[in-house]
């Protein structure tokens, strides 16, 4: 009985063991998998808001010309035949030109 009552706490122990300090199965690995899995919920949330945005801007390109052609007019400084450029510039103050501040 004293040898059977001894096993079982030598078990205990072991089991104890795994349970707090044990790096696979331990209470501190099942915190930190918690906190993993939330880490990755929030990032897959900004993923599928992006992967959203871009899914609208695709449909707009396939659907019409005017996305297609605000893009070229803006990435590739593109205009229509016929259309003058007009670029404005805007002159430099006399205390912006020489770097004066005051």
């Amino acid at each position: 009985m004293k040898w059977l009552a001894l096993g079982l706490f030598i078990l205990l122990l072991l089991l104890q063991y795994r349970l707090w300090m044990a790096d696979e199965g331990s209470l501190a690995e099942v915190h930190r998998l918690e906190a993993e899995i939330t880490r990755q919920q929030e990032l897959n949330t900004v993923l599928r808001e992006h992967n959203r945005q871009l899914e609208e801007e695709v449909l707009e390109l396939q659907q019409g010309l005017e996305t297609v052609e605000e893009r070229a007019r803006q990435d590739l400084g593109m205009i229509r035949e016929g259309e003058t450029y007009y670029q404005v510039v805007e002159e430099e103050s006399d205390g912006e030109a020489s770097g004066d501040q005051q």
